[in-house]
């Protein structure tokens, strides 16, 4: 009988003993057959229990193909490329060491595949806490709020259709080669990217809500801010690339950030401008206690009142801030390098 895998599901990881059980867990209990699905764990050299929790699921779900490849590179791009490398299966299913994804999460994205509906194919996060904390529940509800994160539709969207970009995403491995798979110059916003490359190359991003995938958030606000930081700073370097990629949502953090710098130092001139900073640092402050407000009444739990403003101002301050860094550098650099 060929045991040959339809599905490869690839998982960068690195120092993942607390989140890589239940991921495991989940595909073993997804409703696509198993037989014929393979897990490629694209290992970082992790130092933590993350092989031996591997190890021990593969020990007691021997039906089910679990692979460790190791990266020595240690980057999630280059674990990506690694992983379609290594695939066997003709579809590649793209998850995090930090998702867990519904039990039709395989089976509708292959489906989805197959009909052509995209040339990859995704769905939607549902962001859930990694602990019981009121800032970790607060940071959780604030990924998933318009407020936070604009018009991302992988965030909260109930109808299908065509998308700027999926998380993760599935593909048919023979199409991902073709494009060049993940570019490794890039630290983070590879998923974003390579999105770009498909849709300028004519293919299409399918967006299906019923492909549902858990995923925990930081557990506080400095993970928070070293997170959205990163994404900031990495995305100059994709416009650099996609200048027209740029959407709204990606744009107003760092024209916020640059707004209340220029008033602020424009008020040491111009004192009517620390009168117009007030007003809009106030409009700004309501639109974050209400979205508090919101949140807290409809959870009905009242840690939210607070954490979900502080949680999205940390995610809009520091995307902005290290966009508007990034930016910056890239300037001086390039007058440097002229």
């Amino acid at each position: 009988m060929d045991n040959t895998p339809r599905v490869t599901v690839i998982v960068p990881c690195y120092n993942e003993e607390k989140t890589i059980g239940g991921l495991l867990q989940a595909l073993a209990r997804q409703t696509f057959p198993i037989s014929q699905m393979e897990i490629l764990i694209l290992d970082g050299i992790s130092v933590d229990r993350t092989l031996e929790t591997v190890a021990e699921f593969s020990q007691g779900n021997g039906n089910l193909q679990v692979r460790v490849v190791p990266n020595p590179k240690r980057i999630i791009p280059a674990a990506l490329n690694l992983g379609i490398q290594e695939a066997r299966g003709e579809f590649v299913i793209r998850l995090d060491a930090h998702s867990v994804p519904h039990p039709e999460y395989v089976a509708r994205s292959v489906s989805g595949l197959e009909q052509h509906l995209g040339d990859n194919v995704g769905g939607v996060w549902k962001i859930v806490p990694s602990n019981n904390s009121w800032i970790a529940r607060s940071i959780a509800a604030a990924a998933a709020h318009p407020l936070a994160v604009g018009d991302a539709k992988y965030r909260y969207a109930d109808t299908p259709g065509e998308v700027d970009t999926v998380p993760f995403g599935a593909f048919r491995r023979e199409y991902i080669q073709q494009i060049g798979g993940f570019d490794e110059t890039l630290l983070t916003n590879e998923d974003y990217e390579l999105n770009t490359r498909i849709r300028l190359s004519g293919g299409k991003l399918w967006l299906d809500p019923n492909i549902q995938v858990q995923y925990y958030s930081r557990s506080n606000l400095g993970q928070l801010a070293r997170q959205y930081a990163r994404y900031g700073f990495w995305k100059v370097a994709m416009l650099k690339r996609y200048p027209k990629s740029l959407r709204w949502r990606q744009a107003m953090p760092p024209l916020f950030v640059l707004g209340v710098i220029g008033l602020s130092l424009l008020s040491l001139w111009f004192p009517p401008a620390l009168w117009l900073l007030g007003v809009i640092l106030g409009v700004y402050a309501m639109a974050l206690l209400l979205s508090g407000i919101d949140l807290a009444l409809q959870a009905n739990q009242p840690g939210l009142l607070f954490g979900v403003p502080l949680a999205i101002l940390v995610m809009h301050f520091t995307w902005g801030g290290a966009f508007l860094f990034g930016l910056v550098r890239h300037i001086l650099v390039r007058k440097s390098d002229g």
